[in-house]
C-alpha cells in the first residue's frame, strides 16, 4: 500500500465520522460551538506531543485511548456529541485519523457558514494587521468570508505560500530561488 492510498483511506474514514458528527450537530443548531471546540482540539493536538503519540502509538490499547480521550474531553469541556465521536474513534482504533477528522469537520462547518479556510505558510509570524488585510483581500477575491490557518516555515526565507481552495499562490523567496536556479541550468 502506498502512502498516498493510505492517506486517502484515512481521509475517507475520518470523513465518515466527521459527516455523522456534523449532521448530528447541525440538527441541534450547535455548529458555532462545534467550530470553537474543533479549533481548541486542533490547537491541543498541535501543541501536545503526548496527544499526538496517543493517537498513533500501537502501545495504547482501545480502553487506554478511550479513557484518555474521555479525560481530555472533560478537561476541555467538549460537547457530548464531540466527546462521544472521539470515544468512538478510539474504540474503533481510528484515533490516528484525528488530523483528517478535524480538517473534514472544519470544511463542513465552513461550507455551512459560507466560509473558506486559507492555509497560509509564511517565513515569519504575521501580525494581526497583516492577517486581517490578507483575509480581507482573499474574501474579496473568493466572495466568501475567509478564515486563515497560518503557520510559520523559516525555510521559505521570505514571502509566503497561500492555498485557498484549489488555488495556490507561492511568493516565497525559496521558490523564486529554485526557479532562478532552473533557469540558470537551462542557460548553462
Amino acid at each position: 500500500m502506498t502512502v498516498a492510498s493510505s492517506s486517502s483511506i484515512s481521509a475517507d474514514i475520518a470523513g465518515r465520522y466527521a459527516q455523522a458528527l456534523f449532521d448530528l450537530v447541525k440538527d441541534s443548531g450547535s455548529i458555532d460551538t462545534l467550530s470553537t471546540q474543533i479549533d481548541d482540539l486542533a490547537q491541543a493536538y498541535d501543541e501536545s506531543a503526548d496527544l499526538r503519540d496517543l493517537t498513533v502509538s500501537p502501545l495504547y490499547n482501545r480502553d487506554q485511548q478511550e479513557a484518555a480521550v474521555q479525560a481530555l474531553a472533560a478537561k476541555m469541556g467538549l460537547s457530548a456529541e464531540l466527546t462521544n465521536t472521539l470515544r468512538l474513534l478510539a474504540r474503533n482504533r481510528r484515533l490516528f485519523t484525528l488530523p483528517q477528522f478535524v480538517a473534514k469537520l472544519r470544511g463542513l462547518i465552513a461550507d455551512a457558514k459560507g466560509e473558506m479556510t486559507a492555509d497560509v505558510v509564511s517565513a515569519q509570524q504575521l501580525t494581526n494587521e497583516q492577517m486581517t488585510r490578507l483575509a480581507d483581500t482573499l474574501s474579496e477575491k473568493s466572495g466568501k468570508k475567509v478564515k486563515l490557518n497560518a503557520q510559520v516555515d523559516e525555510t521559505l526565507i521570505g514571502g509566503m505560500i497561500v492555498k485557498l481552495g484549489s488555488t495556490m499562490i507561492d511568493s516565497s523567496i525559496r521558490s523564486k530561488l529554485a526557479s532562478l536556479q532552473n533557469v540558470m541550468k537551462e542557460v548553462g
